[in-house]
């Protein structure tokens, strides 16, 4: 898949320079794509315009996107994984209260539930190599945002300063009635 559009249309500034041509992975949530900005002369003038060319394209190299799997942590409930580790970037999928060993729920308890994400959490951060310290951004989702002050006290004991940016919000409805649900974004060495 590739697309293209002029700068005008992205609605970018100008950029000042005599040429320029590389191609950089970026990621935009599970997706791995790649940006070329490509032009003889990238000066804006009335004969030029501010880019000759940006392409961008999802279509990737084998072996820059890999699953990470472990049994330590719930299985996937539905066709995704876990998570996926592209270049060097983490993304976690949301991860529930499921106990990994029994396959059942963790109590209703808001507190135990999130201490059993984190747990799930950590574990499919080991499974990648990386750990709570490498994680960047974390996503919080909460049946009842009256939850928020217990979730923030255990989640706080989890994540070593300086702590991960994070949103968190209320949701309608959490997969199998679930109280919590968190996912990551992490860096990978």
């Amino acid at each position: 898949m590739a697309w293209c559009a002029s700068a005008k249309s992205l609605h970018m500034p100008a950029i000042d320079v005599s040429a320029l041509r590389f191609c950089a992975p970026l990621a935009f949530g599970a997706e791995v794509c790649c940006v070329s900005l490509v032009g003889a002369n990238l000066r804006r003038s009335a004969r030029s315009p501010a880019f000759s060319s940006l392409g961008i394209s999802t279509e990737v190299s084998s072996g820059i996107k890999e699953v990470v799997q472990t049994d330590k942590a719930p299985t996937a409930l539905g066709s995704y994984c876990q998570a996926i580790k592209a270049n060097n970037t983490f993304f976690m999928s949301g991860v529930l209260r499921l106990v990994p060993e029994t396959g059942k729920f963790v109590s209703d308890s808001v507190d135990n539930q999130t201490g059993q994400v984190l747990k799930n959490m950590g574990e499919i951060l080991e499974a990648s190599g990386a750990s709570y310290a490498s994680v960047v951004k974390t996503t919080i989702m909460l049946a009842d945002l009256k939850d928020f002050k217990k979730v923030n006290e255990i989640y706080g004991k989890y994540f070593p300063a300086p702590a991960p940016a994070r949103l968190t919000y209320q949701v309608a409805a959490l997969p199998l009635d679930a109280r919590i649900e968190i996912e990551c974004l992490a860096t990978l060495q």
